[in-house]
Parts: structure tokens; sequence; C-alpha cells
């Protein structure tokens, strides 16, 4: 890890993103609003400008090279945020797993990490709610991923400071899920009678936040986040086609969305241990699809718009 890389006098401390995309590029500007030197991974020297854009100072690294590792600035914080490609040359496991080991034998234990996981850890599939003390066997490989590195940190780091997110559907501007197929009148190949868990990437960045500044009360914990109000995915794309002023929703072959090996799973997340210990429902600032909806789809809407 170089050390040529340090805070400023007057900064709060310094952060690292790893994978600065839709989240963490929102987690960046609320650390520098905070007055915190960030420092943003990418694996593209093209996105660098993007990066400086919101105040990050890029670092284009491949964290399965272990060699690109070694560029990396000393760090108080360290944010995990690493969406797979999936036109990558390399396995979603080799990226995921092995890039997420090179990373964690190449950086300080000390600093406080905050790894984004998923809720696709969990197989349940019949609607039940589920919380952290769910049993967790993923049936899709994205889920598995997740789990296994979930796993290394733990064993890794096993009484250093970190805490785990595992992340409902994050929706948000430019993100709305079936948006354009929506907008096109398309029928929806889902069952409308499954559960949507959704969270607002805005409360997301405000909950890794909250996670670094719980202090010991978060760490070595994992939280499911979301914004705790389930929807029917048949409400939730009927909520967009009449804001859109799209044609009525259409589902078709709903029997063959049932949650399945490759399909997710229809669950309702329970998350009272966020609110408890990090982000209390009064603190959301989308409680439900609805008011997030309604933040996002303008009035009047174009169809130029639908970008997702």
């Amino acid at each position: 890890m170089s050390s040529l890389n340090h805070p400023s006098a007057n900064s709060a401390g310094t952060a690292l993103i790893v994978g600065c995309g839709y989240l963490g590029k929102r987690v960046a500007q609320r650390l520098i609003a905070d007055g915190w030197e960030v420092f943003a991974t990418t694996r593209k020297s093209s996105r660098a400008k993007e990066l400086s854009a919101v105040g990050a100072k890029p670092v284009v690294v491949d964290w399965t090279d272990r060699r690109s590792l070694r560029s990396l600035p000393g760090h108080d914080r360290m944010l995990v945020a690493v969406a797979y490609d999936p036109h990558s040359s390399v396995s979603r496991y080799d990226s995921q797993v092995g890039g997420f080991r090179n990373l964690l034998q190449a950086t300080d234990p000390a600093a406080d990490l905050c790894y984004i996981s998923t809720t696709g850890v969990y197989h349940q599939a019949d609607g039940r709610w589920v919380d952290e003390a769910s049993p967790c066997r993923p049936p899709r490989e994205a889920g598995r991923v997740h789990l296994e590195a979930e796993q290394l940190l733990s064993r890794y780091r096993p009484r250093a400071d970190w805490t785990v997110l595992r992340l409902a559907g994050i929706y948000g501007p430019q993100r709305v899920p079936r948006i354009a197929d929506v907008v096109a009148g398309k029928a929806l190949t889902a069952d409308p009678d499954q559960y949507l868990n959704l969270i607002h990437v805005d409360d997301a960045a405000a909950i890794v936040m909250a996670a670094w500044r719980a202090g010991q009360a978060a760490r070595r914990r994992y939280y499911v986040v979301s914004d705790g109000n389930p929807v029917l995915r048949g409400d939730f794309y009927r909520a967009v086609a009449q804001m859109t002023h799209s044609p009525v929703v259409r589902f078709e072959n709903a029997a063959s969305a049932r949650p399945g090996p490759q399909r997710g799973g229809h669950k309702r997340i329970w998350n009272l241990r966020l609110q408890t210990d990090l982000y209390a429902q009064s603190q959301f600032l989308y409680n439900n699809y609805q008011q997030g909806l309604q933040s996002i789809i303008p009035t009047p809407f174009s169809s130029a718009e639908s970008t997702t």
C-alpha cells in the first residue's frame, strides 16, 4: 500500500472507495461535504474525469491484478461497492471473490471498511419476511459470490472494524426498474404478485455514512438495507405506467417468472436492526416507492427520461 498520499491538514481523514459507481459517487459527495479527502478506484482511465467531477481523486487499478493494488493510497475508511461487469473476461467469482481477497491482503486492516452486499444472499421464495438471522442459501451465482466475500471478510479481519450492508434493489434518478419497457408498452415477464424490496440510492448513501458514524455499535455486524416497505411488482409497475402516462402494464408468462435457480426470490425484507442501530424510519428520505418515484419521474414526463 502506497504511503505517498496522506490526508491534507484540513481534512477529516482519507477515504477510499473501491467501485465508485451509482452508489459510490453519492457516498463520495457526502464524505467530501464532511471534509474527507476521497480517493476512488476505477478500472478505466476514461472514467477519471467523471470521478474528478464529484470531487474524488481517481486511482486506476484492477483488483484482480495484485500488482496494481500497490498504488492504493493510505486510508481511514474504505467502501467496497464493486459491481460485476458481465462483459469482463474475468469470471464473476474471480472478480468478486478473488479480487476482494486481493484487496483485503493489500490494504490496512485498521481502516473502517463498509462492504456492499445484496439481499440476493437469501434463498427464501415464498413471500416470508427475512432479516439478518434468516438462513442464506443463495440460488444465483451473484448471491453466492457476495456471501463468500462476506465470509472472506470475517475470516481475514476477525477483529477489525467492518460492516456489511446487504442492499435491496437500488433505484433512483436514471435507474427505475423496467421503466423503458413500461414506457414502450412491452409485456413484462414477471409475476405481478411477487414482492420487490427497494432502497433509494440517496438513502443507501446516507446509510453507509451512518454505519461509519455508528462506531463499535455497527462493527462486525450485518444489516439488511431496504426502505422497509415491500411492494408487489404489479403495483410498482402500474405506478410507473401511471406516472409516465404509459400503456396499461401487461404481464406474460407469470408462471415461468416464479422464483427458480436463475431468478430473484419472492421475499420481504425486515429492516428492524437497521432502524434500531443506524437509520430510524423517520430518517428515510424516501419511506416507500411512491415517494421515491415522485422525486424521480418528472412532470410532464418525456420518453427520453426512460433510460433503464
